[in-house]
């Protein structure tokens, strides 16, 4: 679960990570009462929505005047935001962050992530702030920092100090960096993130180090743990389909494809995903469905699926361990006839109660092309959607 810039500041601010006052603002009368309470010459204007990349589409503007922040807010409130992350199709801005001016001496990278490679927790900093770490990893990888850090200690202060060496922070200002370095870390851990990166920090003239900027998302499934958390999603941040598909309990991300797919395992849905690629076409969405579907939940699938209208065509493809293979065919046969289904069907079934399902199918009298394995599966589905 993501959560806007603003948001994701509070959390840091909780474990002592420093940050600038701001206010969030829907109306730019809001964003200028704001600017006002804050005081100072200068103010920053920031769209919030669930992307990167803010700045380079004109969604991050300062103001050196209180008329000045009125007139930002009006241009950035309603527009339609696009980034390398939001797609072509942009996103709507619908409030904006109001946050005071500093000074700024240098600025640098920070982020912490689980590295699946070692299974630990990386925190990792550059030299290079306020730039994409995509493009300094490969323009200058050298010019990344990081350290691994052992869950039984958490970060310690020489791995803080190791990293703020490597960052050519002056020494009056190491003790304040360890606070900040350690102070992302116990946020990253206490709040089941996957990633927390801010982008700039900056080191100020008089020394101290501020998170200018706040990136974060969550382990969905650590969330019944985070009360407060989960108070901070914004469901017009998210596709209405994945939105639909978490209220079944379904594992969905939309893609840009043809091919509508329904999987019970994340494993067995990313080789379908990728044999789909493999002959041609595109996956429409992963969806997994997990080991304990039924009929409901089969056919609240199709729906989502059928929602887009990029697709021409969809995949069953299910392995039966603790999910049956006649359970799933049932709910194949009732989904298809509930949403009058209108597109090719391939599908394709193996494990418990596989003869059964074949012949529960087989007999449905429905449009269903059976497959004998995953490739079957891929080249009779591609071939469908072509015509």
């Amino acid at each position: 679960m993501n959560i806007h810039e603003y948001q994701a500041k509070q959390v840091l601010k909780k474990y002592g990570v420093p940050i600038l006052k701001g206010g969030i603002a829907e109306t730019a009368d809001e964003a200028l009462a704001i600017a006002k309470n804050l005081g100072g010459s200068v103010w920053v204007v920031k769209a919030q929505i669930h992307a990167g990349g803010r700045g380079k589409g004109g969604g991050v503007k300062v103001a050196k005047s209180l008329d000045e922040v009125k007139i930002l807010s009006q241009k950035i409130i309603g527009m339609n935001l696009i980034t390398h992350q939001t797609g072509p199709e942009g996103r709507l801005v619908k409030k904006v962050y109001i946050e005071e001016g500093c000074q700024i001496a240098r600025e640098f990278y920070a982020a912490c992530l689980v590295d699946r490679a070692t299974g630990r927790v990386a925190l990792m900093a550059s030299k290079e702030g306020g730039v994409e770490i995509e493009e300094v990893a490969a323009r200058n990888p050298e010019a990344i920092f990081r350290v691994d850090i052992d869950p039984t200690t958490g970060l310690l202060p020489f791995q803080a100090r190791q990293i703020s060496f490597s960052l050519g922070i002056p020494s009056e200002s190491l003790g304040k960096a360890v606070t900040f370095f350690q102070g992302l870390y116990q946020a990253f851990v206490s709040e089941d993130c996957s990633t927390a990166e801010i982008n700039p920090v900056v080191l100020t003239p008089q020394g101290d180090l501020i998170a200018l900027d706040a990136k974060m998302n969550f382990d969905s499934n650590a969330l019944y743990r985070h009360k407060d958390i989960l108070e901070y999603r914004d469901l017009a941040e998210e596709d209405p389909a994945e939105i639909e598909a978490s209220k079944f309990d379904l594992a969905f991300i939309k893609l840009d494809g043809n091919i509508g797919c329904l999987v019970n395992g994340a494993g067995l849905a990313m080789a379908t995903l990728d044999i789909i690629k493999l002959h041609g076409e595109s996956p429409a969405n992963f969806l997994d469905v997990g080991g304990g579907a039924n009929k409901e939940k089969v056919t609240a699938a199709f729906k989502i699926i059928l929602k887009d209208p990029k697709v021409k065509g969809i995949l069953v493809n299910i392995f039966g361990g603790i999910m049956k293979c006649d359970i799933i065919a049932e709910g194949v046969i009732s989904a298809s006839k509930d949403v009058g289904l209108k597109v090719p069907l391939v599908v394709r079934l193996e494990g418990t109660n596989v003869e059964l399902g074949k012949k529960i199918l087989k007999e449905s009298g429905l449009s269903i092309t059976p497959a004998d394995d995953l490739e079957d599966a891929a080249k009779k589905i591609v071939q469908a959607v072509r015509g």
